[in-house]
């Protein structure tokens, strides 16, 4: 059936698609997709996979993203092997999502951790997605992890993903950190630190900018370079990282001073008004950003320490869930390390580099005869 299924869909869509076409097309898949048994699409997974983005290419056709993300999770379930298995409709139901804007279901998926992969473009394609995700429901943290997945996985040559994504993950660096460094890890292959840079050059400009510390001069040129991150689709983060420097310079107030008006706080950060110092002191609060108590009879902001003690129930609990975790990880990565010592191409890919670049063999010192 699937096979029969995926020939007619192939045929009807080989030509020009109408809508009502396409709605019926993608109402036979959803069907087929709700209806199949698992054992048996594993055993033809590219048939099903074919179905699947034909399904994908449907809804996209429609305008309707919302109505593909269901049966495309649902497909990603009977497809797994397990839920570390990055399949390649993972990142089909994650573009989904996003066009759809239904974040917190593509989080789902985010959350699990993957170590079996299909095709090192699903990859790039999950991470990146993935990474835009999180951005959208402010997980900043978790946007950086994925977009520095793709900017440090190994690539033979540079590809339009991971140009895409040093661009957000420059961007996102300066939202949760401040600050961004051009120096990528060690891991990192040789590709990506000689070309991501030069590739990027008005965000690495926008960092160094960043890093002056003056509102003015940062707007000043996100103002000259506005249709270059427009184009991009990148001038919501930017704006974004605009905002950031605001709240860094507040943070480092909080490192000076023990009190300080809503005026002074103003003046010193650059912001046109005592009222728009404490909309952004009160929203920090409420984000956690800073722990401070605003007098408003006298305007005056009084920076306190973080009040956790960390010995709390649900702290205990959050730090134990995290042992746990790390434990089970790095059981799960001690197997991966034996079963990769005893692969045979990597043992012939190893005894190779290490007759290249042994020279135990030779003496260091040149013999006298």
């Amino acid at each position: 059936m699937l096979g029969s299924l995926s020939n007619k869909i192939e045929a009807c869509t080989a030509g020009p698609v109408t809508k009502e076409q396409a709605s019926t097309f993608a109402l036979i898949i959803a069907r087929f997709i709700s209806s199949c048994v698992a054992d048996q699409i594993r055993l033809a997974p590219d048939k099903f996979i074919s179905v699947c983005k034909r399904f994908k290419d449907q809804v996209l056709l429609l305008e309707e993203p919302l109505h593909g993300v269901a049966p495309m999770l649902t497909a990603i379930r009977k497809l797994q092997s397990s839920t570390e298995h990055l399949t390649t409709l993972h990142p089909e139901f994650l573009l989904l999502c996003l066009l759809a804007k239904c974040y917190r279901t593509g989080l789902s998926i985010l959350e699990e951790d993957i170590f079996e992969v299909d095709q090192p473009r699903d990859l790039f394609l999950y991470c990146y997605y993935g990474g835009m995700i999180c951005v959208g429901q402010k997980r900043f943290q978790k946007a950086l992890e994925l977009l520095h997945n793709v900017v440090t996985a190994p690539m033979s040559t540079i590809n339009a993903i991971a140009v895409e994504a040093y661009k957000k993950y420059i961007l996102v660096s300066l939202i949760l950190h401040g600050q961004f460094s051009t120096s990528l890890p060690k891991y990192a292959s040789s590709v990506a630190q000689r070309n991501l840079k030069n590739l990027c050059q008005p965000y690495v400009e926008l960092a160094n900018s960043y890093n002056n510390g003056k509102v003015a001069d940062l707007e000043t040129y996100v103002k000259a370079n506005e249709e270059k991150f427009q184009s991009d689709n990148n001038l919501g983060l930017v704006k974004q990282v605009i905002s950031s420097m605001y709240k860094r310079n507040i943070q480092r107030l909080t490192q000076t001073y023990l009190t300080l008006s809503l005026h002074d706080i103003a003046n010193t950060v650059q912001l046109n008004s005592p009222k728009e110092a404490e909309m952004h002191v009160l929203q920090m609060i409420q984000d956690g950003e800073i722990y401070a108590t605003i007098n408003q009879k006298d305007g005056m902001v009084r920076f306190l320490e973080d009040p956790e003690q960390y010995k709390t129930c649900e702290m205990i609990e959050r730090i134990d869930s995290s042992i746990q975790r790390l434990m089970t990880l790095s059981k799960k990565l001690t197997v991966m390390d034996e079963l990769m010592s005893c692969d045979p191409l990597y043992l012939a890919k190893a005894g190779r580099e290490r007759q290249r670049l042994d020279f135990d063999d030779f003496d260091t010192v040149p013999q006298k005869y």
